[in-house]
C-alpha cells in the first residue's frame, strides 16, 4: 500500500540506495512511476504493506516501511532488492554498492569509491565539517536527523585522523 513519504512514522524502517550519478529528469521520472508500481503491489505474505519513497538530490532512493502495520520478511526484502536490480539494469547506474561515499562540495552531490575518499581526507580535501550522507541509518527519525550530516558525527569520522 503506497502512502506518503512524509506520512510514515517515525519508526518506519528504511533502506537507501545512492546511485553512481545523477538520474536525469526524464529517468526520475521514470524511476517514479516504477516505484509507485512496485510499492503499490509490495506484500509479505500476502499482507500489504504501507510503505513509501522518496528520492532527493536526483540520487537517493529512500524506500520507508511502516512496520507496525505488517513487518518486512525475507521475501519481501528480496522482491525489494530485485526491484532495485532492475533499476540499476534498466538505467545503467549502480545503487546496491556499499563501498562508496557521497559527500557534498557545496550543493553538489560528489561520489567517491570508500579508498578515494579515504586519500581525500588524508589530503584534507575533505574536512570534518564536510557533509556526509550516513546510508546507515535505519529508521525516518534517524533518516531525519542523521543521514546528512558533518563527517565528524558519522562513521566517516574514522577517516580524517
Amino acid at each position: 500500500m503506497l502512502v506518503e513519504f512524509n506520512d510514515l512514522p517515525e519508526t518506519s524502517r528504511v533502506w537507501i540506495y545512492q546511485a553512481n550519478r545523477s538520474f536525469t529528469q526524464e529517468e526520475q521520472k521514470e524511476v517514479e512511476k516504477k516505484l509507485k508500481e512496485f510499492l503499490t503491489q509490495w506484500t509479505a505474505h500476502g499482507a500489504d504493506l504501507k510503505a513509501g519513497y522518496e528520492i532527493k538530490y536526483k540520487r537517493f532512493i529512500t524506500i520507508g516501511l511502516d512496520q507496525g502495520v505488517n513487518a518486512a520478511t525475507g521475501c519481501s526484502i528480496d522482491a525489494s532488492v530485485h526491484f532495485i536490480l532492475e533499476l540499476e539494469r534498466a538505467y545503467d547506474v549502480d545503487l546496491m554498492d556499499k563501498m562508496n561515499v557521497s559527500f557534498k562540495q557545496g550543493e553538489f552531490v560528489a561520489y567517491k569509491s570508500l579508498t578515494d575518499f579515504k586519500k581525500m581526507a588524508k589530503n584534507r580535501s575533505v574536512s570534518p565539517n564536510t557533509i556526509v550522507f550516513n546510508n546507515l541509518v535505519t529508521n525516518i527519525a534517524e533518516y531525519r536527523t542523521n543521514w546528512e550530516v558533518p563527517a565528524k558525527d558519522s562513521w566517516h569520522n574514522r577517516f580524517l585522523n
